[in-house]
C-alpha cells in the first residue's frame, strides 16, 4: 500500500471512530430512549465497540502492521453493523445519521484496502 492511501484510511477510521464516540454521548445524554421511546442501548454498545476497533484498525494501519489487512476486516464487520443499528434512528438523530455515514465510508475503506 502506498502511503498517501495509509494515511488517508487512518484518518478514515480515526473520523469513525470520532463520530461513534458522539453517537454514543449523545445517546446517552438523551436518556437511553429515542424521541419514539425506542431503546438506544444497541447503539450505544455498537457504537463503543465500533469507536475502539476503528481506533486500532488506524493504528495498526499507521504502523503497517502485518496483521492490519486481517483487522481491516473485522473492522468492516463492526461498522456495518454500527451503520445498520445508527440508520434506525438517523431520520430524527443527527448523531446517528452522521455515525452510519461515517461507518459505511470506513466499512467500504477497509474492505477495498483488505482485498
Amino acid at each position: 500500500m502506498e502511503n498517501m492511501t495509509m494515511t488517508s484510511h487512518v484518518d478514515t477510521c480515526f473520523d469513525c471512530a470520532k463520530a461513534c464516540e458522539e453517537c454514543a454521548t449523545a445517546c446517552i445524554e438523551a436518556g437511553d430512549t429515542d424521541s419514539k421511546g425506542h431503546d438506544m442501548t444497541a447503539c450505544i454498545k455498537l457504537c463503543r465497540d465500533c469507536a475502539d476497533i476503528c481506533t486500532l484498525c488506524g493504528r495498526l494501519t499507521a504502523r503497517g502492521s502485518q496483521f492490519m489487512k486481517s483487522f481491516m476486516t473485522v473492522c468492516a464487520e463492526a461498522c456495518e453493523a454500527c451503520a445498520g443499528e445508527c440508520e434506525k434512528h438517523a431520520s430524527h438523530f443527527a448523531h446517528c445519521k452522521a455515525c452510519a455515514e461515517a461507518c459505511r465510508k470506513c466499512a467500504e475503506e477497509c474492505r477495498q484496502m483488505a482485498a
